[in-house]
């Protein structure tokens, strides 16, 4: 599983060791590698005819989005990870950040974070219920090459991630309107009919200041029916009109998406629509910094988040008439629990006065709980956390 920072390029990455203080998106996604077989990459690109011109088109924007790098690093999996000097990221290709000043460090990082990092590094929180270990993992460090200080590491577009999208301007692009509560303010919406299915947690109060959230995420490789869905779990930071064009997001997570990557490996991802510094910092595993969205590409996540999803997303098209078989999660139901079924752990908020803390209030949402459900749990290890995934196509659901 890679970070990417090429597809979606408004998240600013550094190569030094630092981290967040006020506003901040703690993303501990510590993975847990249950249920995932290392294979080779599946071509889910489909080929057609096309026409010299198109390929010119797609080639030169490839060409704009492949910043130059200092080398470049062969994955195991197939990617080709370009090293690429922190200021000629594709992230300064957006005109509100032609003249952004990059963070070296937060001045301050939230309480409570610490010690639990501390805590970690000793090795106190390192085992999971079953007694194994917390690993963090990126399949191109495999063969030890790191990227020099300074750069940053993206993966290398091809045309022929071009060609399995819908067209060059969906290219790298989320599908719209995929947030569950984007038609209501106090309570989810039900089957948005968009095509999109839920299953998560989220903050109760909309009046609540937020500032960051955190929760631990396992990874699966949930199987994908159709090219152009997906399956992810992630985490949502929201803000803002949930009816009209002023909601403002910011996600990160993990997803199988074959139209997106051309593979059926879960890959760790980010996505933004569109105090002191207002950045808003992402945090991955044991203290490991991937980089930041800048104030400047907000206008109500500017100055803080009034909600927050944590859970899956699929994409169901119904390309045969019936429910899609693509998976949420594992694939398996809430109720079959550990070791079966995905879940989020410690779901954590970061309040107004820079503290971490347990989440209150959790609601939970799924749309449609015969393809995919949600369970909630408490106890002292995990704090809050949820159970949540399902089959897709089953005889209750199709």
């Amino acid at each position: 599983m890679g970070i990417l920072v090429s597809k979606k390029k408004d998240l600013v990455s550094y190569s030094f060791s630092c981290f967040n203080f006020l506003l901040v998106l703690l993303l501990l996604v510590t993975l847990f590698l249950e249920g995932i077989t290392l294979v080779s990459g599946l071509n889910y690109t489909k080929y057609r005819k096309v026409s010299k011109l198109r390929l010119n088109r797609i080639q030169n924007h490839v060409d704009q989005i492949n910043k130059p790098h200092v080398f470049s690093i062969q994955s195991p999996d197939g990617d080709i990870i370009n090293c690429v000097h922190k200021r000629k990221q594709p992230a300064f290709d957006h005109p509100l950040l032609k003249n952004h000043k990059i963070q070296k460090e937060p001045p301050e990082m939230p309480k409570g974070l610490k010690m639990k990092i501390n805590e970690e590094k000793d090795g106190s929180s390192k085992n999971n219920k079953d007694g194994s270990k917390e690993i963090d993992w990126q399949m191109w460090h495999m063969n030890g090459t790191r990227c020099p200080k300074g750069t940053v590491p993206i993966r290398r577009s091809t045309v022929q991630d071009v060609l399995r999208a819908k067209s060059l301007y969906d290219f790298g692009r989320k599908p719209p309107r995929s947030l569950p509560l984007t038609n209501r303010i106090d309570a989810p919406d039900g089957v948005n009919g968009n095509g999109h299915e839920h299953a998560i947690a989220y903050t109760g109060s909309t009046s609540q200041e937020i500032y960051g959230a955190k929760a631990t995420i396992n990874v699966w490789d949930p199987s994908i029916e159709e090219i152009n869905e997906f399956s992810l779990s992630q985490i949502w930071v929201l803000s803002g009109d949930f009816g009209g064009p002023g909601l403002n997001s910011i996600e990160a997570g993990w997803q199988v998406s074959p139209e997106l990557y051309g593979d059926s490996r879960p890959r760790l991802f980010t996505y933004w629509t569109d105090p002191k510094f207002g950045n808003w910092w992402m945090n991955f595993g044991d203290n490991t910094n991937v980089g930041y969205w800048p104030a400047e590409l907000f206008t109500n996540l500017a100055s803080h988040a009034t909600l927050v999803e944590w859970g899956g997303e699929v994409v169901n098209t119904r390309a045969n008439g019936l429910h899609t078989s693509t998976q949420m999660g594992s694939g398996h139901f809430a109720e079959d629990g550990f070791g079966k079924a995905s879940y989020f752990r410690n779901l954590e908020i970061v309040d107004s006065g820079n503290s971490l803390s347990p989440a209150q209030d959790i609601l939970f949402l799924a749309e449609d709980p015969n393809c995919y459900d949600v369970q909630s749990s408490f106890d002292n290890d995990w704090g809050h956390h949820f159970y949540y995934g399902g089959p897709g196509l089953n005889p209750k659901c199709q």
